[in-house]
């Protein structure tokens, strides 16, 4: 064989080759792209069909609510975190429209505060405490019932005040029947600073409690008035609240706190337990049924679809596929 017909053999073998190669790397490919699209498709089905289960729970929900049932419960209203006009904690917006629902609900034998709130507004807490009154005036035997989990203290305790009687744990932290406000001044620092204030003011008293000004012993005595007022309609709601069973001492109203233990001898609770036991043994209706804002449906749908629809869009972009395509 002459060497030009061996090296035209040679080169038919590796051309036979690299196509054999290529062809092979191709099929595979379209082999793992098919397999890709199957994956693809078979996420996209699973999110349809839970997409459409969470829409149907929610219009079952939305239609007919768990409140819509006539059997006999306790009533319970969570009130947890600061209380703020605003935020995610405690506010009249969010708690009043759940008060008067409990109240309302004839097959509520009683309603329940299942209070943790260090405190905080007391325009909030007095907004709250006011209604309690005016529901209890309104529905003479609907009992209501404040229930301390960690603590209720300045604010929280301002609310618990209006209930019929108060169940701690005997660890709660009770009271801090106070008020208290307080700021920073930075006029020293400004002057190592060499920086000079300039503040132009319509009103002799419109630029009181600056930070940046120098202390002013009016402003300070106008600022020991407002809490002192605010401090006396707190003594008086807990006063009015508490009757009797409260055994004044000279710290009381100090701003100092107890244990729920100690709250009971003060008379500041009424003694131990939890939103279990009063529904249980107080009430006489077990069932504990939770009254609060409720979210909109499509709040829910929201809620419910996005973490899925956050997972099916992972999985299926890990698997080398694309929604979108």
């Amino acid at each position: 064989m002459s060497e030009a017909t061996h090296t035209s053999s040679h080169s038919s073998r590796s051309e036979s080759w690299e196509r054999k190669t290529i062809k092979e790397l191709a099929n595979g490919a379209l082999v793992e792209q098919r397999r890709g699209r199957r994956w693809s498709l078979f996420f996209r089905f699973l999110m349809v069909a839970y997409v459409l289960f969470i829409t149907v729970m929610a219009f079952r929900q939305h239609l007919f609510p768990a409140g819509a049932e006539t059997e006999d419960h306790t009533a319970m209203l969570v009130l947890s975190g600061t209380i703020a006009s605003d935020g995610d904690g405690i506010s009249s917006a969010s708690v009043l429209p759940a008060l008067r629902d409990a109240f309302e609900a004839e097959s509520a034998k009683a309603v329940v505060l299942r209070i943790n709130s260090p405190g905080g507004s007391p325009v909030q807490s007095g907004i709250i405490y006011d209604e309690i009154l005016r529901l209890r005036g309104e529905y003479p035997d609907k009992k209501l019932y404040a229930v301390v989990h960690d603590v209720a203290a300045s604010g929280g305790y301002y609310i618990a005040s209006a209930a019929d009687e108060i169940y701690v744990d005997k660890a709660s932290i009770v009271g801090s029947i106070g008020v208290v406000t307080n700021g920073f001044g930075f006029v020293g620092t400004m002057e190592l600073l060499g920086v000079e204030r300039r503040m132009i003011t319509a009103g002799e008293n419109k630029g009181m409690l600056d930070p940046f000004s120098p202390r002013r012993e009016s402003d300070e005595a106008h600022m020991r008035t407002l809490v002192a007022d605010i401090h006396e309609q707190f003594k008086t709601v807990v006063r009015d609240g508490r009757g009797d069973r409260l055994k004044e001492s000279a710290d009381m109203f100090s701003g100092k706190f107890w244990t729920g233990a100690k709250s009971i001898e003060l008379g500041l609770a009424d003694g131990t337990g939890d939103e279990y036991y009063v529904a249980r043994e107080i009430v006489g209706a077990e069932e504990l049924r939770e009254y609060g804002p409720q979210k909109s449906l499509l709040d829910q749908l929201a809620s419910q679809v996005g973490v899925s629809f956050y997972q099916a869009v992972k999985t299926d972009m890990l698997g080398n596929g694309s929604l979108f395509k």
